[in-house]
């Protein structure tokens, strides 16, 4: 393998943190050089055609780069994205991930991925970018997730939900107008109106 492969290999890997071996195609590079260099020590398989440069550094949310490389599409969510925010003491086990109600779901191989299904509607309101380890992340925001919890609150409990939304409001993460917007887009109105109204 030359060495300005090698080079250009390893460069997008610590460029966008987690590498797709389907990502090479695009760039004229070959998968066998993965492969190469995973044997030389630079490149480390994380999972089934990811793979990472071995002196990256790696950050407490590196599972959620790996995840959000692996489905692009996916929008984090609900214990995940209340963590991304710290608006939670909850400490998920896995990433919670929301994909359209259409949506094929994906296989993820090893990683834990918690597969929560959202309409068209809800899956595009207040979503914000990120970037985390150089890999593109789309996560709810504070007042999306708050009601997410509500809407959600079967799956991860009630107590969750009002603790996310005491901390979101005291820290002034997020406005009433923002809360009342999505409650209305995903048809919580009637559920945290009592909740809403003791906060003012």
């Amino acid at each position: 393998m030359a060495n300005t492969a090698a080079e250009r290999l390893l460069e997008l890997a610590r460029e966008r943190g987690i590498l797709r071996s389907r990502d090479l195609a695009e760039l004229g590079l070959h998968r066998e050089q993965l492969r190469r260099l995973q044997a030389r020590g630079l490149l480390r398989r994380v999972s089934r055609g990811v793979y990472r440069a071995s002196d990256a550094d790696v950050t407490e949310q590196h599972t959620l780069a790996e995840v959000c490389r692996r489905v692009p599409t996916g929008v984090v969510c609900l214990l995940s994205a209340l963590r991304f925010h710290n608006l939670t003491t909850q400490s998920p086990s896995e990433i919670w991930l929301a994909i359209g109600t259409a949506a094929r779901r994906p296989k993820a191989d090893p990683l834990p991925i918690r597969v929560v299904r959202f309409s068209q509607a809800a899956l595009r309101a207040g979503v914000e970018a990120h970037q985390v380890e150089g890999v593109p992340v789309r996560v709810t925001s504070p007042a999306k997730t708050v009601v997410d919890c509500f809407k959600y609150r079967n799956k991860i409990g009630l107590d969750v939900a009002l603790e996310a939304l005491r901390a979101c409001w005291q820290e002034r993460r997020c406005t009433m107008d923002e809360l009342w917007k999505y409650a209305t887009i995903c048809r919580m109105t009637n559920v945290m109106r009592p909740y809403l109204e003791s906060l003012t």
